[in-house]
């Protein structure tokens, strides 16, 4: 319980900031949008190597379509980062005192894009190796591939503001993560992170919610109250999605600049970032 209220008041202050700022619900939007225009021609392409020219109910995109995927799936996630970045960059602004705007918070994102390329590069591939990996691994290498995975996350987490804010290499901003991480944070990270917490809870209050009308509808045989209730769900995760995307930049913004720079992130109280990331001993 004592874990659940902290989380509270963590997504709390976070949402101070957003509410105060509520252009910045719109990169999450954005983003996701940009990411997607820009990935599904690859995509797309891959797709129509796979199956073009066969009657046969197998795909197989071979090496040229696994290439398209690849170079989607990288653009896809550089678009992404970058408008993480610009999320980033007006979290900082607004923790340091300021009050970014949507443009200031693009300007800043686009005079990083030459420094994220790297970081993009190299996310990605992380990515998709792990991936392929789990994949055609068994029970017990899908765990350890997992639990790799969560290293991975947990080490570099502080990589994107290092970048956005300093504007050093790829090299010094996942060795000061690191050291913030082996520092700071320690293995109680995993158990004090609260955003996914709240942001899954209010997810299944969400479909707790709307599950009555999809029970009379399927009860009723009514098509349009099932349908109904699917897309309002569907909406509602969404939105979820969106404010918790908004939610975790700030958050880790304001980690940045307690775990790296030292200061008191403005509307955080420096119990709560204690509280939330227990100094190893």
């Amino acid at each position: 319980m004592d874990r659940v209220s902290r989380s509270w008041a963590l997504a709390r202050s976070s949402w101070a900031v957003v509410r105060e700022h509520r252009e910045l619900l719109l990169l999450p939007v954005i983003s996701a949008v940009a990411a997607v225009l820009c990935a599904a021609p690859f995509f797309g392409s891959a797709l129509l190597l796979a199956v073009g020219g066969t009657a046969t109910s197998s795909v197989h995109p071979g090496l040229a379509g696994y290439g398209l995927m690849f170079v989607g799936y990288l653009i896809g996630s550089y678009v992404a980062m970058l408008f993480q970045s610009a999320l980033v960059h007006a979290a900082n602004e607004r923790l340091a005192g300021g009050s970014p705007t949507l443009g200031s918070a693009l300007r800043g994102a686009v005079d990083r894009a030459g420094v994220l390329l790297p970081w993009a590069v190299l996310s990605a591939t992380v990515s998709v190796v792990l991936r392929a990996v789990q994949e055609r691994s068994g029970l017990l290498g899908r765990i350890v591939t997992g639990l790799m995975g969560l290293a991975w996350t947990l080490v570099t987490f502080l990589v994107l503001p290092i970048i956005v804010v300093e504007g050093v290499g790829v090299r010094e901003a996942m060795s000061r993560s690191a050291a913030a991480f082996r520092a700071t944070w320690g293995e109680q990270v995993a158990g004090h992170v609260g955003i996914g917490l709240v942001s899954g809870l209010a997810s299944f209050a969400g479909v707790v919610a709307v599950l009555p009308l999809f029970w009379v509808g399927a009860s009723s045989g009514s098509t349009v109250l099932v349908i109904t209730a699917l897309v309002l769900v569907t909406l509602w995760i969404l939105v979820v999605a969106v404010v918790s995307s908004a939610l975790g930049g700030v958050y880790r913004t304001a980690l940045y600049r307690f775990a790296v720079l030292g200061e008191e992130p403005a509307g955080f109280s420096t119990e709560q970032i204690r509280g939330a990331f227990t100094p190893k001993r």
